[in-house]
């Protein structure tokens, strides 16, 4: 191992792979790398996506919606294979420029829209069904608060904690130090928050809820990062009981194995075209 110190270049220049488990993906530029159109289902919502934490956000809200009844968000859910380079093929860079997971079509609309960051997806869908997202000014912008410091936070404890102490091919003191540090900043922020409350926004389960649930709530049950016991997870009380009780949500079991492709095999479903998929799993 090495523990040389870092000068860098006048000019960085990308002259090798870096990234780690992840090095084959990473690139300085953006675009697709080949040809290679999207499926289309037979339904008006086209998901392209992985049973990551950020496209497991989406999948909950999805089977969240059929639950209550909006038959309009039937999906299809097509798998996106990141470890293989699928996101950037012509077709899904089309859908998202940004080239990441999870990317939806609304072939609803003609021409479809497309809508892409998994954050604008939460909107998009909770805006067009009238669900999980509240009328009321004070509670929206409440809901809206919890979203957006999701999507801030989230890199800190993904690409930031999770690459330097899970994935990073050398281990060093500095940066994982620096991460924990914010993680643990950012799990109290919670606790609090959750102190007096039964969701993050107040008494009502919204689009916040499912944007930090895959993210937070995993970290806490050792799903991703088996970092538990190195951030004393347990000591996180409120944050575990909220964690507990959404995932006995029988919609949040079944969005959280769509397009999962490792674990237990009643804990995969790599597509979901119908709710018939669902059928011997979870």
């Amino acid at each position: 191992m090495s523990h040389d110190v870092y000068t860098p270049p006048k000019v960085w220049t990308w002259d090798k792979a870096s990234g780690g488990r992840f090095a084959n993906i990473n690139r300085p530029i953006a675009g697709p790398t080949h040809d290679k159109e999207l499926p289309v289902g037979k339904h008006p919502l086209q998901l392209y996506s992985l049973g990551t934490p950020n496209g497991v956000k989406v999948t909950v809200l999805l089977e969240e919606l059929l639950e209550k009844g909006h038959t309009g968000a039937e999906y299809d859910a097509w798998l996106i294979n990141i470890g293989e380079g699928s996101q950037f093929g012509s077709g899904f860079v089309d859908v998202n420029p940004n080239s990441k997971i999870p990317a939806l079509l609304d072939t609803s609309t003609n021409p479809g829209t497309r809508v892409f960051e998994s954050g604008s997806i939460l909107f998009y869908l909770a805006e067009k069904f009238g669900a999980f997202l509240p009328k009321d000014g004070a509670a929206r912008a409440e809901t809206m608060n919890w979203l957006f410091w999701q999507m801030g936070s989230a890199p800190i404890l993904g690409g930031g904690f999770g690459h330097f102490y899970a994935y990073a091919p050398e281990k060093y003191e500095y940066p994982i130090n620096r991460y924990a540090m914010e993680v643990k900043r950012q799990l109290d922020v919670l606790e609090r928050n959750l102190a007096d409350r039964e969701y993050l926004a107040g008494d009502e389960y919204t689009i916040a809820d499912m944007a930090v649930w895959p993210w937070y709530g995993a970290l806490v049950k050792g799903i991703i990062y088996e970092a538990g016991e190195f951030l004393s997870v347990h000591e996180y009380k409120n944050v575990i009981r909220w964690t507990d009780q959404i995932a006995e949500r029988a919609a949040v079991k079944r969005g959280r194995i769509v397009n999962r492709t490792w674990g237990e095999d009643k804990n995969q479903l790599a597509e979901r075209h119908d709710a018939s998929d669902f059928e011997g799993k979870t």
